[in-house]
C-alpha cells in the first residue's frame, strides 16, 4: 500500500451545491486525510492524502461531483503526503 497525496482545484459550478460536503463524505469513505475549501474565484481547493487506490477513487468522484454540481475541470498535482490525521472542511 503506497501513500500518495494530490493538491489542486475543481472548477465549474462547484460552490453552493454541497461540493465540500461531498468531498468530505468521499474522503471519509476511503479513509483519506487532508482538507477542502472554497476559493474566492469560485473553485474548490482540495488536498487528498492516503492509499493510492483510494486517492484515485476520490479523484474519479471529483470529476462527477454531487448532483447539483457541474464540474468542468479537475486540475491536480502530486505532492508529498502530509501528516494530517483526518479530513476537514476549511473555511
Amino acid at each position: 500500500m503506497s501513500r500518495v497525496a494530490v493538491h489542486g482545484f475543481v472548477s465549474g459550478h462547484v460552490q453552493g451545491v454541497s461540493f465540500r460536503a461531498f468531498v468530505l463524505d468521499q474522503a471519509q469513505q476511503y479513509a483519506l486525510t487532508g482538507w477542502t475549501r472554497n476559493v474566492a474565484d469560485g473553485r474548490v481547493e482540495v488536498l487528498l492524502c492516503g492509499d493510492e487506490t483510494a486517492v484515485h477513487a476520490v479523484i474519479a468522484a471529483l470529476h462527477r461531483g454531487p448532483p447539483l454540481a457541474d464540474v468542468t475541470e479537475v486540475a491536480l498535482s502530486a505532492i508529498d503526503p502530509s501528516n494530517d490525521t483526518d479530513f476537514t472542511i476549511r473555511y
